[in-house]
């Protein structure tokens, strides 16, 4: 059977026309395939290298393109041109992940959720890259690989174990706050548009006078938030593993484009010294009635990609992706990433990454002098590849991105500054007070049933330890609970 092309002929990767797409070449009727045939050699060797490495972590994804509107003022705060006046619009890009799964992984599970954020500014990409939780399992980036490994596949059994898990977390106390979230009725959100998204960590703002603000960033579904039971979770992500991805895409093809609330919590930068917690822990929150999330923008998603491969995979973020007025923090674990998300695009993508349509600037041009490599388009034709060059390439424009921090002492590994409230149990323990009963209940339930599979008593009873520092009925509750099903 065959049907009339509305594009032209099929043709190889090189442009020939094919003559026959249905059957190889051999030697006689019947007789073995020939090197020779240059389509089946290109097919096969094409389809054998489709794959890129899969992220070690968020491997899992889908995005959509939007826009962000500024609906707010916000100049004294910042000298970002995206920011800069109300009604502005900047085209978006943003992933949504899961974090330990791998990528045949199923959607509706217990897992925190990525939210990766690329804003086309004029003044180039700023990549915003977050979390649907505020905050995180450790403050230090030192510690991400081991935590990431307890995650992870175990090297002898190949499965996730709860041995694992719960002798990292019992033994980094400062996981209590960000496994309380995790555990409890939002760990498991029921789309992806039914959830909120943050920044997580503390960013720089400064404004034209280079006064300096410290920043959180919330994005605040307007869709609600709706969650997934550990039942409902388990059902569905045997019958409809891509229910995430599947939602999303289906939403945004019906024309109900998913919105957030864009909120900010700004603190000037001579609070942070003497604040109750350290302001750059990520296993902490600002709490609200000490600064009250402020409206400055809306987020819509209007825009499914056309390849998930070239749009979605091969997207790249980067915390270091900022713009003058925005800039990193001294948040441990932020600085880390500075390095660490780069690093693994070009790894898995490759030194040319950013000439991708979905990574390159839409709102300008990127001018360097970085050439070659692998997949280089040549885009730079015979300009100079150095500078300085009096040939009239682009130059730098002496104004830092960020302004500097002053900085004292000795070189070291050091811990954080401590705080007057600093503590690694504190803000669990809000949390859980904050609790409904009903929503106490559950989270005791998906503590206890995970809990009840470690081997080693020790390794349980220092698990429960930590939440019955957070809040003694906490730890009560969830220590019975484990018993229970321990027998």
């Amino acid at each position: 059977m065959s049907v009339e092309s509305t594009t032209g002929p099929l043709t190889t990767e090189t442009g020939a026309p094919v003559a026959d797409n249905q059957n190889s070449e051999t030697a006689g009727l019947g007789g073995p395939g020939l090197i020779q045939d240059q389509l089946l050699i290109e097919k096969l060797a094409h389809f054998n290298r489709e794959r890129i490495p899969e992220r070690i972590v968020h491997a899992r994804g889908a995005g959509a393109y939007g826009t962000f509107t500024v609906t707010a003022d916000v100049t004294q705060y910042t000298r970002a041109k995206f920011l800069s006046e109300i009604g502005k619009q900047t085209e978006t890009f943003l992933r949504f992940s899961t974090v330990a799964g791998n990528l045949g992984a199923a959607d509706a599970v217990r897992d925190p959720r990525g939210f990766a954020l690329k804003f086309y500014t004029e003044e180039g990409n700023y990549d915003l890259v977050g979390n649907n939780t505020p905050v995180f399992f450790i403050k230090d980036a030192i510690k991400f690989p081991d935590f990431i490994h307890t995650q992870k596949r175990d090297p002898y059994s190949g499965s996730q174990e709860a041995d694992n898990v719960w002798d990292f977390w019992g033994l980094s106390p400062e996981a209590t706050h960000q496994v309380t979230w995790l555990f409890g009725d939002r760990g498991i959100p029921a789309t992806y548009r039914h959830m909120n998204g943050y920044g997580s960590h503390t960013f720089q703002w400064n404004n034209e006078a280079g006064e300096v603000f410290w920043v959180k960033y919330h994005f605040k579904t307007d869709q609600g938030i709706e969650n997934l039971t550990q039942g409902e979770a388990n059902r569905l992500a045997g019958e409809d593993p891509d229910s995430h991805q599947r939602d999303l895409r289906e939403s945004i093809e019906r024309g109900e484009f998913p919105t957030w609330t864009v909120q900010v919590q700004i603190m000037p930068a001579a609070d942070a010294a003497t604040y109750r917690f350290n302001p750059f822990d990520l296993t902490k929150v600002w709490p609200h009635e000490d600064y009250p999330p402020i409206e400055i923008g809306t987020l819509e998603l209007n825009r499914n990609p056309e390849n998930i491969f070239a749009e979605v995979e091969q997207s790249i973020f980067s915390p270091h992706h900022f713009v003058p007025g925005i800039g990193p923090s001294p948040d441990k674990m932020l600085q880390g990433r500075l390095f660490a998300y780069g690093d693994a695009h070009r790894y898995r993508v490759g030194i040319n990454a950013d000439h991708l349509p979905v990574n390159r600037p839409h709102a300008t041009e990127a001018r360097t002098h970085g050439r070659d490599g692998a997949l280089y388009d040549g885009r730079h034709g015979r300009q100079k590849n150095y500078e300085p060059n009096s040939f009239g390439g682009p130059v730098q424009t002496g104004r830092a991105l960020w302004q500097p921090l002053p900085v004292s002492g000795a070189t070291g590994e050091t811990v954080a500054p401590s705080h007057a409230e600093d503590d690694d149990f504190v803000q669990a323990g809000n949390l859980y007070r904050l609790m409904s009963d009903g929503e106490k209940e559950r989270l005791i339930d998906n503590l206890a049933g995970f809990i009840a599979k470690v081997s080693r008593d020790d390794i349980a009873q220092r698990a429960i330890e930590n939440f019955r520092k957070a809040d003694a009925d906490y730890g009560k509750r969830l220590e019975a609970a484990v018993q229970a099903l321990r027998g």
